[in-house]
């Protein structure tokens, strides 16, 4: 079996070097590829290589990230996000490839406190969420063979994430004020692409499981308790921090504006996943104290 990696160099694009290897023949890209066009603002480029390796699955781990930036760089986010899949989904019908895909909690409106099934209605509130939305209708309605995982709070220990930013301010202040009314699943890069290469073999083994499923770590939390956690594990692991777990302070979305409007309920039910892909999704905290370890 032969398999494309697109944004192998991001975040969960890394760990799926790892988790997919064992699969079969890899061929990895980013946007820094000399060999091959990896480039999400070029969808035509993307489309072409994709004529020309002919993989048998492709799996889509590159992102447009600056989720505030979207807001002004509409064109580039709808590229990234929306044109450059709906390339690669079309490319893929015609040589024969499954697709999988990356999106996001935030094609819903983050109201109520209800954890969002598949089969939830979207209504974005950002550029970003609104991109990769259409990203998604565009892979779906292909025909193409596919796993579309939608996730939130991705984190991992390469490259920079919310508990390395917390611990660099924790250890210049005495005090620190997080948001503590937004609530989701601090989820792991490497659970992402376990549960990806796990998916990929069933998907091999029967077509009818394509479709759309969420991924996240079990359990919930704010990013203020995410924060009081990180500090509580790094004290355990001898880190010295001027700001205690219990000096981090709470407060409202409203008290920290952004361009984007974040939604506050990030809770995304994972039932069908774990049913019919028969997987454990572990609590958040396993996966956050395994990257603590690893990094402190």
């Amino acid at each position: 079996m032969k398999l494309l990696l697109l944004g192998a160099n991001g975040q969960v694009g890394w760990e799926l070097q790892r988790s997919l290897a064992p699969l079969g023949e890899l061929i990895c890209l980013s946007r820094a590829s000399t060999d091959f066009c990896g480039d999400f603002l070029n969808p035509t480029g993307l489309a072409q290589k994709v004529h020309n390796i002919k993989p048998d699955v492709i799996i889509n781990a590159a992102a447009y990230t600056a989720v505030d930036k979207a807001e002004s760089d509409i064109a580039s986010a709808y590229t990234v996000s929306a044109d450059a899949p709906a390339a690669i989904v079309q490319a893929a019908h015609v040589v024969g490839a499954c697709l999988i895909h990356f999106s996001t909690d935030y094609i819903f409106n983050g109201s109520g406190t209800k954890a969002w099934t598949e089969t939830d209605t979207p209504a974005p509130l950002s550029v970003y969420g609104a991109s990769k939305l259409q990203g998604e209708q565009a892979i779906s309605v292909s025909g193409v063979r596919r796993l579309i995982f939608r996730t939130s709070w991705v984190y991992a220990a390469r490259g920079g994430n919310f508990a390395k930013t917390m611990l660099r301010l924790a250890k210049e202040r005495d005090t620190l004020s997080v948001i503590n009314d937004q609530i989701g699943a601090p989820t792991g890069a490497d659970l992402l692409a376990d549960i990806t290469a796990h998916g990929i073999s069933r998907l091999m083994a029967s077509y009818q499981l394509s479709g759309i499923y969420h991924l996240a770590a079990a359990g919930e939390t704010t990013w203020h308790g995410y924060a009081q956690h990180v500090f509580a594990q790094a004290r355990l692991l001898g880190v010295d921090l001027k700001c205690k777990a219990e000096n981090v302070v709470e407060i409202p979305t409203s008290a920290y504006p952004t361009p984007i409007q974040r939604p506050l309920n990030s809770r995304l039910d994972c039932s069908k996943l774990k049913s019919i892909m028969s997987v454990y999704l572990p609590d958040w905290q396993i996966g956050v104290n395994r990257m603590l370890n690893e990094i402190l």
